[in-house]
Order: C-alpha cells, then sequence, then structure tokens
C-alpha cells in the first residue's frame, strides 16, 4: 500500500507546471463536489441517520486518506470532503432539475478546467497511466494549498528532489 509521498510524487510528476497546478485548484474541487451533488440521491435512512452513496463513499475516502500516512493531510482532505458532501445534500434536495443541473454542469466544467491545465502541462492526466490520480487528485490540491503555507516542508522537498520543482512551460508556438 503506497503512503502519501510515495502517491504525491507519482501524481505531482504529471503536474509541475504551475498553471496546470492553479487550474487544479479549480477543476478539481468542481469535480468533487459534483460527485457528491450526484452521488446525494437517492437518500436512504437507517434508523434516524440519512444514508446517501455520497456519504458512505466520504467514509471509505476518508478511511483511505487518513491511513496513508500523513494523518493532517488525510484530515484535512476529508474534513474538504465532508463539507462538499454536507452542501451536496443541501443542493440534492432542491428537486431533480438542481440536483441534475448542478452535478452535471459543475462535473463538466471541472474536466474542462482540467484539461485546459494539462494542454499547459504537455501531459495527459495522471488517472489514465494509474486509476489511482482519482483518488489522489483531491489529496495532492490539499497538499499544495497547505505547502502553500508552510505546512510539512520536508515532505515538499522529498516529492521536489523526486519529479523537480514546479515551472511555466513554454508553450509551442506555431511559425508562419
Amino acid at each position: 500500500m503506497r503512503n502519501a509521498q510515495q502517491l504525491l510524487t507519482a501524481y505531482a510528476g504529471y503536474h509541475r507546471d504551475r498553471r496546470n497546478i492553479a487550474t487544479h485548484f479549480v477543476g478539481v474541487p468542481l469535480i468533487m463536489f459534483a460527485v457528491c451533488i450526484l452521488l446525494s440521491r437517492p437518500v436512504w435512512t437507517l434508523g434516524a441517520v440519512p444514508l446517501s452513496a455520497a456519504l458512505l463513499v466520504f467514509l471509505v475516502s476518508a478511511a483511505w486518506y487518513l491511513t496513508r500516512g500523513e494523518f493532517m493531510l488525510g484530515l484535512a482532505t476529508s474534513a474538504l470532503i465532508a463539507v462538499m458532501v454536507w452542501g451536496a445534500a443541501h443542493i440534492a434536495a432542491d428537486g431533480t432539475a438542481t440536483w441534475l443541473g448542478a452535478g452535471l454542469g459543475l462535473f463538466v466544467v471541472g474536466w474542462v478546467i482540467q484539461f485546459v491545465g494539462h494542454y499547459y502541462e504537455g501531459r495527459k492526466p495522471a488517472f489514465v497511466d494509474d486509476i489511482s490520480g482519482l483518488m489522489v487528485g483531491p489529496m495532492f490540491v490539499v497538499a499544495e494549498a497547505l505547502f502553500g503555507l508552510g505546512w510539512n516542508t520536508a515532505l515538499r522537498e522529498r516529492i521536489e528532489r523526486e519529479v523537480g520543482p514546479t515551472h511555466l512551460r513554454q508553450l509551442n508556438t506555431v511559425q508562419p
């Protein structure tokens, strides 16, 4: 089982262009929130506890994030997703048109933003080669935000030793 450093290092190898990383700060949360919205229906009750696929997926993913060896990162990622699941339940309760419109709309917009970022990167998304990239993406965004706040510089330095620092990639230009 790979730990957070191994997962983030593999993922970071696909994300060194700063513009790509910036698009991930928008695209990944949009996609995550969209999935939370879409999985928030139907709702079942177990006693007085409302259950949805979004809540069940959250519980499994939180357990995964919390067991990657970087507890604070796992906790921060899980907290972000918990807020999304809570907000998604409210949107899903507004009716079918709101539920589907918000869920599908945010999902499409999020992926468009992601692919723009990967155009700048000049590389395909990480999940194409390793499906775990779909789980690592949210953790990567949270880690990058925390790195920006000065959290765990040793982890950031270990990752950058393996994949290099971030940069701005020169795009190919068409010559006349």
